[in-house]
């Protein structure tokens, strides 16, 4: 499922993905012309405060179009304790950065990430990877 808050054009460009966590958020940077996306950075939570400022030196690096956040819902895709905090997390990344915000259901992408082979400490990025390119290839 995709949604956003206002019903508004399909964005072009650079897309900034993450998957929210109390502790860490993943980063991807992705492309809407090739529908890639790349892992780009674990920013730290602090009793889920995001580090903001890494946050804005990432918006100032890529200047994005557009926010894909990770809804994360159990397998049969009602709403699970860390819903409402990453929905949460994507009304303050729109509100702060002057983005639209479009969410994915997400499922396991740090599991599929895992699967592949990386390292525990590698796959909050990879996992924001995974859903952005979910999302890219879903438009």
């Amino acid at each position: 499922m995709l949604s956003s808050h206002n019903k508004i054009p399909k964005p072009d460009g650079v897309i900034i993905g993450f998957d929210f966590g109390l502790r860490r958020i993943g980063v991807a940077i992705g492309q809407t012309i090739t529908q890639t996306a790349t892992p780009e950075a674990i920013v730290n939570s602090k009793d889920g405060k995001p580090d903001w400022e890494h946050i804005t030196k990432l918006f100032e690096q890529w200047q994005p179009t557009a926010i894909v956040v990770g809804l994360p819902m159990r397998l049969d895709g009602t709403e699970q304790a860390l819903t409402q905090p990453a929905r949460k997390f994507g009304q303050r990344l729109s509100g702060r950065y002057n983005r639209p915000v479009f969410y994915i259901e997400e499922q396991l992408s740090s599991i599929e990430a895992e699967n592949r082979g990386l390292k525990q400490k590698h796959i909050d990025d990879h996992a924001a990877q995974i859903l952005l390119e979910n999302w890219l290839q879903s438009l």
